[in-house]
């Protein structure tokens, strides 16, 4: 792990700039496929984001397939079929309940997991900080304040965003480059296909137009948070990143307010803050004990 005397503070400050960038694109392209399940439902949307998506990546990676052996294939294939499910799953949550809460749930996921691998039990404080949180979320869909599917649909993509993040690293070791995501992404849009084709195919026919906002989408919370990512993680220890991804549902409150004008109720965001400062925690305590293993970019491509 980089050593903080090592890093200059010009590097350092650009490469939390770089990160604080990328989270704003992710949930600001969240905000805009908000606005648009009016217009296209859910699956058909997850099908023109994981599409184009795939179409980008292709055309800036230039995978080398054949140099792909069985190990490499497994580790795309589990990688492109978590990274369906978790865009699909995620996008079946927006139009139920908060964009900030629904991120907030999905943070579980990847919270759980930096605990599995850490194994100190100081981490299980987090846990327990984390629990309340997803407790105050639990109570509110059950006294009808959020829709229980709208919370089962978040945490689920959560659980999926945890395999993706498994499925990354795996990729990372078997696959030189970038090559491997976008393999990945070429089967997360197959995978979709059943569920998305039909619903795509009548938005498009009732309102061409929405392929434009869909392409946004697209490149704000795929490629051009992936780009931004990987450059931050040049500049700055994992330690930092994961601190600082940990602010994704403060950015998702913000720009759910600002693009869609959501308003969190007071125990929403005192659910927000459990979470994020548990997640901050994790990031702090477990990157002390082992250095965050090669991926193909841990965190870009989250909804």
């Amino acid at each position: 792990m980089p050593n903080f005397r090592r890093l200059s503070t010009g590097g350092l400050l650009a490469g939390v700039l770089l990160v604080l960038c990328s989270i704003a694109s992710v949930q600001f392209g969240a905000s805009i496929a908000k606005t648009l399940f009016d217009r296209i439902d859910p699956a058909a949307l997850t099908l023109l984001r994981l599409g184009i998506a795939a179409g980008v990546m292709l055309l800036i990676a230039r995978p080398d397939i054949r140099s792909w052996n069985r190990a490499a294939w497994r580790s795309i294939v589990f990688l492109g079929l978590s990274l369906a499910a978790m865009n699909l799953l995620f996008y079946l949550a927006l139009p139920r309940i908060p964009i900030a809460v629904a991120v907030t749930l999905e943070l579980i996921g990847p919270l759980v997991l930096a605990l599995v691998q850490s194994r100190r039990a100081v981490d299980f404080a987090w846990v327990g900080l984390a629990a309340i949180g997803v407790g105050v979320l639990g109570a509110q869909s059950i006294g009808g304040a959020l829709d229980p599917l709208g919370v089962v649909f978040a945490l689920a993509a959560g659980v999926c965003w945890a395999l993706y993040i498994l499925a990354s690293a795996a990729v990372g070791r078997n696959v030189a480059g970038v090559g491997g995501l976008a393999g990945a992404l070429v089967i997360a849009m197959v995978a979709v296909l059943p569920f998305g084709l039909l619903g795509a195919i009548d938005a498009l026919a009732a309102d061409p137009g929405v392929l434009l906002p869909a392409f946004a989408v697209a490149m704000l919370s795929s490629a051009i948070a992936y780009g931004l990512e990987l450059l931050a993680l040049r500049r700055v220890p994992t330690r930092v990143f994961g601190i600082l991804m940990a602010l994704e549902p403060a950015a998702a409150a913000i720009f759910g307010f600002l693009v869609i004008g959501e308003l969190l109720g007071t125990w929403d965001l005192v659910a927000l803050a459990l979470v994020v400062a548990a997640s901050a925690g994790v990031a702090l305590t477990a990157a002390r004990v082992r250095p965050m293993p090669p991926t193909t970019g841990q965190m870009p491509l989250v909804p």
